[in-house]
């Protein structure tokens, strides 16, 4: 193989239930005009894509890509089976989860690999279609409202029938990032009442602006500098829930969103919140992943706790794999693109905020600053 000689590889994914692949035979074709593609047998069968579609678009289809090339294009981070396959001096893009991944870092170190995590993408203009965060995350606010509608003991909107008159759902969606906004605009088309909250003053209108009523409370430089929300003590964490505890009562439907990159959730729900809560209601937690904003949630498992159903799935954008996988592969595209420089190498710039950000490891250090401070303190 030529030095620096890009050859991409698509593994399929090796997480349980994980039906997403990293790139799809539409963009792999883009790339096959000038690299060439590996893809692991059956990589795209979970997302609607066959081995066929693939060869189509001028990749070649094998046991193990690990053994042909040095670019690697993934969704979820390596399990640690996988580690020992990708080889020394390679690249690695995907959702890396560099904040509570110490042994993958680590052999990333020792084995020379460049590795460019996608969910620390910054909010910036220039960045938004490479932003597989917000893709993501419009995938699973839609897919929550409707795991919410079917949970839910009741319909989501008015209808006036001859037997009487149902009145429309009331819905409480936590945290107005993508993936809130989506929910709540989802809701309101299914007929349901939406109230919203979120702390950051700058969603007041975009929550307006889905048809979601906005629940005032705010606070000032609530965010960081890429759009994320920061962290804030205990006295607040307690004010919100003050404000929020007679919304969360009186909902028929609650979503929460709430997440603070590389921390815990905020544990907005308590338990004595729920227990004041309607009989058949129910509360679809996406932040989960991160500890769940819900006292009682159990990660990827649909809880019923006193007749009211909480859902802590922890991967919604894997059971919509069709539309997931397309809008992902996407924005790799564009970020292998922006890596590249339209050359057929990668010509990385440190002095660019994308690539300072994405950037984990590279020659055996750390360069994204947050990671490089946490494992400081450690």
């Amino acid at each position: 193989m030529e030095e620096n000689r890009i050859i991409i590889g698509i593994p399929k994914e090796k997480y349980l239930n994980e039906t997403r692949v990293a790139l799809v035979p539409k963009d792999v074709k883009t790339l096959s005009a000038d690299f060439e593609v590996y893809v692991e047998k059956d990589a795209g069968i979970n997302c609607g894509y066959s081995n066929e579609d693939y060869i189509n678009s001028g990749a070649k289809i094998v046991d193990n890509v690990y053994n042909y090339c040095n670019f690697i294009f993934k969704v979820r981070k390596l399990l640690k089976e996988e580690l020992n396959l990708i080889k020394p001096n390679s690249y690695i893009v995907g959702f890396l989860e560099p904040f509570n991944s110490n042994d993958l870092i680590n052999y990333f170190l020792e084995n020379d690999i460049t590795s460019f995590s996608v969910e620390l993408i910054p909010r910036i203009s220039r960045a938004q279609n490479m932003d597989a965060l917000s893709s993501m995350s419009t995938i699973a606010g839609y897919k929550a409202v409707l795991l919410a509608a079917n949970y839910s003991i009741k319909m989501f909107p008015l209808l006036m029938t001859a037997a009487g008159t149902i009145t429309p759902a009331k819905v409480l969606v936590i945290g107005a990032g993508v993936a809130g906004l989506q929910a709540i605009a989802i809701s309101k088309k299914l007929g349901a009442i939406v109230d919203a909250f979120d702390p950051r003053p700058a969603t007041k209108d975009q929550i307006k602006s889905v048809g979601g009523n906005y629940i005032e409370f705010s606070i000032e430089n609530f965010e960081d500098k890429s759009g994320y929300a920061k962290e804030v003590d205990e006295s607040i964490i307690l004010k919100e829930r003050e404000i929020l505890k007679p919304y969360v009562v009186n909902s028929d439907v609650i979503i929460t969103t709430a997440m603070i990159p590389g921390k815990k959730a905020p544990i907005l729900i308590t338990k004595d919140m729920v227990d004041q809560m309607k009989l058949g209601s129910v509360i679809v937690d996406l932040a989960a992943v991160s500890g769940g904003n819900c006292e009682l949630t159990k990660t990827d498992e649909v809880f019923i706790y006193n007749n009211k159903t909480i859902i802590g799935y922890t991967n919604l954008p894997a059971l919509m794999p069709l539309d997931a996988s397309n809008l992902y592969s996407r924005n790799l595209l564009n970020l292998f693109k922006h890596l590249t420089k339209k050359s057929k190498e990668v010509k990385l710039d440190f002095n660019d905020e994308i690539e300072k950000e994405i950037i984990l490891t590279y020659k055996k250090q750390i360069i994204n600053p947050k990671l490089k401070e946490l494992l400081t303190k450690k």
